[in-house]
């Protein structure tokens, strides 16, 4: 045996936990300074739908003891501890489209979607 020791390999950086774009962060601002002044959004994963997981998102008045902050695009959103290994990497946008508007994630987790879109798994 050789008295060599291996080095670790250097750890790699994880992506962001989520970040806002900047529709989404438009609409954020717009609901902070109208009726949710003074709140914050959190996210968080629910059991739910056909596919078994669903985002859920509320205003609170302050981070709970179980919440990450994520601040981008000078917005601050809120994610819920528990639902942080699923959402790594996620972004969150907002989109208007001719019958809806309404907040949707791009979650590079997510393995599929049930057909309605309410729920995904991963």
């Amino acid at each position: 045996m050789s008295g060599t020791v291996s080095t670790p390999a250097p750890a790699r950086s994880l992506p962001p936990l989520m970040r806002v774009s900047e529709a989404a962060a438009e609409r954020l601002r717009s609901l902070y300074a109208k009726g949710g002044q003074g709140k914050l959004l959190r996210v968080s994963v629910a059991t739910k739908g056909c596919s078994g997981m669903s985002y859920v998102m509320d205003f609170v008045d302050a981070p709970g003891p179980g919440d990450e902050v994520v601040t981008d695009q000078d917005v601050t959103v809120l994610v819920d501890r528990k639902a942080s290994l699923f959402l790594i990497g996620t972004v969150m946008d907002y989109q208007v489209q001719a019958l809806s508007a309404g907040f949707t994630f791009t979650n590079p987790n997510e393995k599929g979607r049930c057909g309605c879109g309410e729920s995904f798994h991963v």
